[in-house]
Parts: structure tokens; C-alpha cells; sequence
């Protein structure tokens, strides 16, 4: 697929600075939007946004179709009367670094009030919406929720530590639990439901501005997921229901051991015998709710570093092929295209770039990556035809910290290639991949706003201190917007309209 010339921002919702202890959908998100607006940006590119698992992670999800709760804005339900006003002011703030445990504790059971609230007093209008939802999704809803709620009930144990007869999913007991956690499904549902009307809320805004959404999609889900618990027989586990074997990567120049991820691993004969339709369904909803998607690890769609389970490393691994063309022409059938670009970093062989090259679907390119040595330089803007090109990713440092940690020769090969800047290096970067010939053109709000290593978002491997990171509300300046907006036009990277939501009448 060709994407437009347009540039973007990268910035995941829980960086914005909203009431709560965490970014949300709520105004801070809106003047975002707007920030976007007058900077001539075409694109917000977004992590995953399912509910959060081990680590806070975006990439490690309880579902790979539900929404994260957190980024629901509780002044939003508020001004649609799902909960007093007044309730809110024991919120968090807007500014500092996300706390999550402070965060669970304190917006969570407000979240939920809000939510019995609404489906006690909800208007005809408002409950018809919900009923809408429910039916709608109930493919996933109905075992999402019941999965939340068992979860909450055995104080948050993985799912193969609940009683025996429900980790084996035995009809007669997920009927009794059903009945007797009725009301809890049914706040549940509300839950999702606030979550995705104001989602749809703001992906409408934004394309009324001419801003498309660009999402996330890991290839691996996590084991203690509403998704292994439905589909045990698509994932490879055991008699116990415990994995076999999990996923990682091999050893290589930043890790003598490997990584050992720990996701189970798919039976990709199984999904191929029912014609990859979890896979269909996955990516269709994905589609519905961002105009393109990232597809984390593409490497694993050619060929994925299988590890036993019983190793604590990823050092005993093997490749093994996956589901390579078989998938992707599934996809597109069902899809009527692949609005994808893939995550094709690191050391990646000619097969999977011929993989890609096949099925049209476009790289990346990280400047940050581009002044090592010579084979560095399949990275720099000339050379990120047909690719998607960012001055750094999420992974990375913010480019003021690589520059600050750089060494000698990366420093001197990016000066020889973008040359000095008096407003900093990383405006270099982005002029660099502004004008490249990449289509998409992505920056993570960090580097707009000349932050440091302070404020990065994750680094992989380290446990604890990542997805932190949020800006204040007074960091996104007129002369930031105005700059922007004059850099993308010179560069050709001005939005075209996007078209309009179909349904704008968003409830909550």
C-alpha cells in the first residue's frame, strides 16, 4: 500500500496531560488534536490501546480487542451524566509521570461507579447505543469481560491458577459464574463502552481536521490474556494449558543472552485450518478503530525465535517458519487491502524484506540508526523510498539523548549528513526526515519539544520505570505549531481532507 506524504506525530494517550494521573481521551486529548491542526500534521501515531497487563506495558495487553480504561476521561462522562463532577476532585494531576498503581487505585473505582451509574439512569438514546455495542461486539465482549471479572475475583492470578473446571472453560461452570457475576459483566461492558465512543469521539475530531490515526499491533498477545483463555487450541500449550514454548529473540550484539519475551506461541496450522480467522478479526477491528496500522515485529510473519518454556533465556531457541504470504493474502481478501507498514528493525534477513517487498507493504526507517557503519545507512532519508520514516520510536532515546550519548563517528557522520543546527540537533533530524522521500513522516512529540533522556518513553529490557513519561499542558507553543506547519508544507507533507466518521454522535 502507498501512504500519502504527509508527517505526524508520535505520542501514546497516556503522555497527555489529563486530570487523572495519566493521559485520557478527555481535553487535554482534543487540544492535542488541535495542536496537530495548526501544525500541519496529517498523522497521530499511537502504541496499542488495549488494557494494560504485566509491566504497564502497551505491548502487554489482557486483550487484543478490548480498551484500556485508564484512557477513559471521567470529565467526559461526566458532562454525559454518568458521574457527578464533584467526584473528580480527587483526582490526580495533570502534569508529572504516571503512577500507575496510584492510578489503578484511585480512577478505576470511579470509572466503575460511573458505569453503574449509567446503566441505571441511562436515557432510551444513550442505552440503545449500549445495547448497539453489546451486540455488536459480542464475539469478543462477552469473553472479555467475563475474563476481566474472574481476574478481579481471583485477586488478578493468571487464568491456568483459577479453578480447574473454568481455566478448562467447562460450559456448566462459565454458565454459573455468568449468572452469578451478572452485574459485573454488565459494568464491564458499560466500561468498554465509554472507551470506544470516546475513541470514536476523538478519531472524529481529528478527521474533521484532517488527521488520521495510525495504530499498533504486536504480533504476540500475552499469555495471561482474555485471548489465550477463549482460544487455548490456536496457541501452543500443553496438557496443563501452560505453554510449550515462547517467544524471543535470538543473542546478538546488545544481549549475549537473547530476549525471552515469554508469549506463548501460535499454532499457526490451527489458525491456517480455520482460514487465519482470529487473525481476520483482529485486523478488521484494528482497522475500524485507527486508519493504518504498525505492525510490531514483522520478522515473526516470516519466521519467529521459538524458546522452551522451561528456558530462562533465549539462548536454546531455533527459527521456525511462520505463516509468511498464506496470512497476508487472507488479510487482504477479507480487508480489501493492507493498510500496514511493518516494525522491520534490527537484524533482519533478505527473505523477510522480500516478504514484505511482495506484499507491498512498507519498512521503516530510523535516522537514529543511520551513523553507525556502512550498512547503517539503509536507515538515512535517501534511502526511505517507500518507507515509513521516523527521527527515533518509542524504543528509542529521544534524539537530544542519543546525540548527548553518541559516539565520536555517529556524531561526526550525522553532522556530515544534516549538518549543525542552532536550534538543536534534533530539528536537524527532523528537517532531515521531513524532506526525506519516505511517505510518512513521524516524530515523537519529544524531539518537537527538544526533551532529554529524561523523558523517554520506554528501554527495552529494563523492568519498571517505562511508559512514564507525560509533557505539561503549557509545552506545545504556537511557535512549535507555526514551525511545523511551515517546514510541512515546504516539504509537501500538508494533509488532504480525511473523510468524516461515519457516525459523529458519540454518547460518552
Amino acid at each position: 500500500m502507498s501512504f500519502p506524504r504527509v508527517a505526524g506525530i508520535l505520542l501514546h494517550p497516556t503522555s497527555l496531560p489529563s486530570r487523572g494521573g495519566v493521559g485520557d481521551f478527555g481535553p487535554a486529548a482534543y487540544k492535542f488534536a488541535d495542536f496537530l491542526a495548526e501544525a500541519r500534521q496529517g498523522v497521530w501515531q499511537v502504541l496499542p490501546l488495549g488494557p494494560l497487563g504485566y509491566g504497564n506495558s502497551p505491548y502487554s495487553s489482557t486483550s487484543a480487542f478490548a480498551g484500556n480504561p485508564l484512557l477513559i476521561s471521567l470529565e467526559r462522562l461526566a458532562e454525559h451524566g454518568w458521574i457527578d463532577r464533584a467526584k473528580l476532585d480527587s483526582l490526580g494531576a495533570e502534569t508529572g509521570p504516571v503512577e500507575y498503581d496510584q492510578v489503578f487505585t484511585h480512577k478505576l473505582p470511579l470509572l466503575f461507579e460511573a458505569a453503574r451509574n449509567f446503566l441505571r439512569s441511562a436515557s432510551g438514546p444513550a442505552r440503545a447505543r449500549l445495547d448497539s455495542f453489546r451486540a455488536d461486539n459480542a464475539w469478543w465482549l462477552e469473553d472479555f469481560v467475563l475474563f476481566d471479572a474472574l481476574r478481579a475475583k481471583y485477586k488478578l492470578e493468571s487464568w491456568n491458577r483459577w479453578p480447574h473446571d473454568l481455566a478448562h472453560r467447562e460450559p456448566a461452570a462459565l454458565d454459573k459464574v455468568r449468572k452469578e457475576l451478572g452485574v459485573e459483566l454488565e459494568i464491564r461492558s458499560a466500561v468498554q463502552f465509554a472507551f470506544y465512543e470516546q475513541w470514536q469521539a476523538l478519531r472524529s475530531y481529528g478527521s474533521e481536521r484532517s488527521i488520521r490515526v495510525v495504530g499498533d499491533v504486536a504480533i504476540f498477545v500475552n499469555y495471561d490474556s482474555a485471548d489465550v483463555w477463549t482460544h487455548p487450541d490456536l496457541f501452543r500449550l500443553n496438557g496443563d494449558l501452560e505453554p510449550e514454548v515462547v517467544s524471543g529473540v535470538p543473542p546478538d550484539f546488545f544481549s549475549k543472552s537473547g530476549q525471552r519475551w515469554g508469549n506463548p506461541l501460535y499454532r499457526w496450522d490451527a489458525m491456517k485450518a480455520q482460514g487465519y480467522q482470529w487473525w481476520i478479526e483482529r485486523l478488521h477491528w484494528a482497522t475500524r478503530n485507527c486508519d493504518y496500522i504498525r505492525l510490531d515485529h514483522f520478522r515473526g510473519f516470516d519466521q519467529f525465535w521459538e524458546i522452551p518454556a522451561a528456558d530462562t533465556t533465549a539462548v536454546g531457541g531455533r527459527w521456525v517458519d511462520g505463516p509468511k504470504d498464506d496470512l497476508f493474502h487472507k488479510l487482504r481478501e477479507a480487508l480489501g487491502g493492507l493498510p500496514f507498514f511493518a516494525e522491520d528493525l534490527g537484524y533482519i534477513t533478505p527473505e523477510v524484506h522480500a516478504l514484505r517487498d511482495r506484499l507491498g507493504i512498507p519498512g521503516m526507517s530510523v535516522l537514529q540508526f543511520g551513523f553507525g557503519d556502512e550498512g547503517a545507512r539503509m536507515y538515512l532519508p535517501h534511502r526511505s523510498a517507500g518507507k515509513v520514516i521516523y527521527t527515533g520510536t518509542h524504543d528509542n532515546d529521544t534524539t537530544l539523548g542519543w546525540w548527548k550519548s553518541a559516539a565520536p563517528h555517529e556524531r561526526r557522520n550525522a553532522e556530515a549528513y544534516v549538518g549543525r543546527a542552532d536550534d538543536g540537533i534534533q530539528w536537524a533530524f527532523i528537517r532531515a526526515a521531513q524532506s526525506s522521500v519516505a511517505s510518512l513522516s513521524i516524530v515523537p512529540l519529544q524531539d518537537v519539544l527538544g526533551l532529554g533522556s529524561d523523558c523517554r518513553m520506554n528501554t527495552p529490557s529494563l523492568h519498571g520505570g517505562n511508559w512514564k513519561w507525560r509533557y505539561k499542558p503549557d509545552q506545545l507553543q504556537a511557535e512549535l505549531a507555526a514551525k511545523l506547519a511551515l517546514l510541512a508544507e515546504v516539504t509537501d507533507r500538508t494533509p488532504d481532507p480525511v473523510p468524516i466518521l461515519e457516525d459523529e454522535n458519540f454518547a460518552a
